[in-house]
């Protein structure tokens, strides 16, 4: 009961801490850590630990498929260069670069084991950077590629993990005898990924019940995991490529109100595995630090320090003279033309969750595991507190500018949709609501003729009109149910309706 009555209330602050994040435009996770952190030292705190067989497939999983699912395939074809650079080069050249700088400062720290400090801290995390992005808007194809690299170096960095400890739990490790049977399961679950999705998809076709349905993606998220390190397969590549398997054919089978509830709760899912993993790796820190004493808490500050200094580093030298500077489609005038796109992909290099998960994920008997879960921890503090609270001022500095892509498409792809939406009506007679219906398309579609780009308006003529009704309505039938005239079951009834005219009737940047 204790231990329920915990989490309700770290729940609770989470919200707290999350709307703070939020009004200052900062990165929800940041405010998470330094929670967990500040639990850590209160007293009482229940001393919860999570199975490490667990942690990956609790964590990553459904983090994984709500991003793979969101994943634009063209865009991160149209950037592959930019994407691969930084999901498989800069992972590499981090792993590499922290594991040299643990094992100078700790030398007795086995090589393998210095491999999976560097390969947990290597991958950023988008849900930090988006979150920042949310306030402080960065030119679309830097926010394509950070989604990508976010979304591929998981997969580089988790088989890199997944190689050094096995190499530090074993004395009789031989990566030679081990790389075939690995590369084996890599194109086994390129492939699992697509033909389980399709199955999916060819499943839920027959489901139509919204619970049921997100039931089963959860369900999917877990088992596929799950089953796909049992067969010793990538847990990561078998999902991303089952979700965006997925995410290209259920739109077309999809019910809007299914779709509707799944980002809601999808949503909500990836928020609150978020506030869990910072909880439980934050009040492990303070026991960490009763074993850590005298001469080793002094090394484990110095190490965890150096460590956050080195993947900031390399990242900044890896990306400003290869990735971010040429062919992104920013309109900027001298040095921030030169340095500009390279430092905001740089400085928009968070650790978080994934790190979170891995360091959690390590088995008890570790080698060195205190410091490792401590450093990664440090880092992923350090990134989200140095870098998630100055991106949004260093952004607003650059002033770095695209040609607004997406909305120059969803303007074409808006009239198209206004015009497919008149053609329906063609046959449909001469009824007075059909005619006021002919009406609104055709004022949109006269609109965006007007414009020079052809973009249709984000809403109908009379969508303002539409909500004051909607509105009005909704507060007669209120009304009539304080009376006591209509019972409660008839009012939420109404009521739903009466969201879904509404939410219909607004615009997206209005919801």
């Amino acid at each position: 009961m204790v231990i329920f009555e915990w989490v309700v209330g770290v729940l609770f602050g989470a919200v707290l801490l999350a709307a703070l994040a939020r009004r200052l435009g900062a990165p929800y996770p940041a405010f998470l850590a330094l929670g967990g952190v500040g639990l850590a030292f209160v007293p009482g705190v229940p001393n919860l630990r999570l199975d490490p067989e667990l942690a990956l497939a609790l964590f990553l999983a459904p983090v994984l498929l709500d991003a793979g699912f969101d994943a634009s395939i063209r865009d991160m074809r149209d950037n592959w260069r930019a994407v691969f650079g930084l999901a498989v080069g800069a992972v590499a050249v981090t792993t590499l670069a922290v594991a040299f700088v643990a094992h100078l400062i700790v030398p007795d720290m086995p090589i393998a084991a210095c491999i999976v400090l560097g390969a947990v801290v290597a991958p950023p995390d988008a849900v930090a950077a988006l979150a920042v992005l949310k306030h402080a808007p960065m030119p679309h194809r830097l926010a394509t590629i950070l989604r990508g690299e976010s979304l591929l170096n998981d997969a580089a960095s988790l088989i890199i993990y997944r190689l050094a400890v096995a190499a530090a739990m074993s004395d009789g490790f031989h990566p030679a005898e081990v790389a075939p049977a690995f590369l084996l399961g890599v194109v086994a679950s390129l492939a699992a990924g697509p033909c389980l999705g399709l199955a999916f998809v060819a499943l839920t076709r027959r489901v139509t019940d919204p619970a049921s349905t997100i039931v089963m993606q959860f369900v999917a998220a877990f088992g596929i995991w799950l089953a796909a390190e049992k067969l010793e397969m990538s847990g990561v590549l078998t999902i991303v490529t089952f979700a965006v398997t997925v995410a290209r054919r259920a739109p077309g089978i999809t019910a809007p109100r299914t779709r509707v509830i799944s980002y809601a709760v999808w949503d909500t899912a990836v928020f609150v595995l978020n506030v869990l993993a910072f909880i439980l790796i934050g009040i492990q820190i303070d026991p960490i630090q009763d074993r850590l004493t005298g001469g080793d808490a002094w090394q484990a500050m110095f190490l965890a320090a150096a460590i956050f200094v080195t993947v900031v580093v390399t990242r900044l030298a890896w990306v400003l003279p290869t990735t971010g500077l040429k062919g992104l489609g920013l309109r900027q005038a001298g040095e921030r033309a030169k340095y500009g796109p390279g430092l905001a992909l740089s400085w928009a290099g968070m650790r978080g969750i994934v790190t979170v998960a891995a360091a959690l994920a390590l088995p008890m008997e570790f080698p060195h595991r205190d410091l490792v879960v401590f450093t990664a921890f440090f880092t992923v503090l350090g990134t989200l507190i140095v870098q998630g609270l100055t991106l949004r001022p260093l952004l607003a500095h650059l002033k770095l500018e695209d040609d607004d892509p997406v909305g120059r498409e969803v303007g074409w792809a808006r009239a198209a949709a206004y015009e497919a939406a008149l053609d329906s009506l063609s046959d449909s007679g001469a009824e007075p609501a059909i005619e006021s219906l002919r009406a609104e398309f055709r004022s949109a579609l006269e609109e965006a003729e007007a414009h020079d780009e052809g973009r249709a308006p984000e809403s109908l003529p009379s969508d303002a009109a539409r909500r004051r009704s909607v509105e009005a309505a909704r507060n007669a039938v209120l009304s009539l149910r304080r009376q006591g005239r209509i019972g409660d079951d008839a009012y939420f009834l109404l009521e739903e309706e009466f969201d879904w005219a509404e939410l219909n009737a607004t615009p997206k940047a209005e919801t």
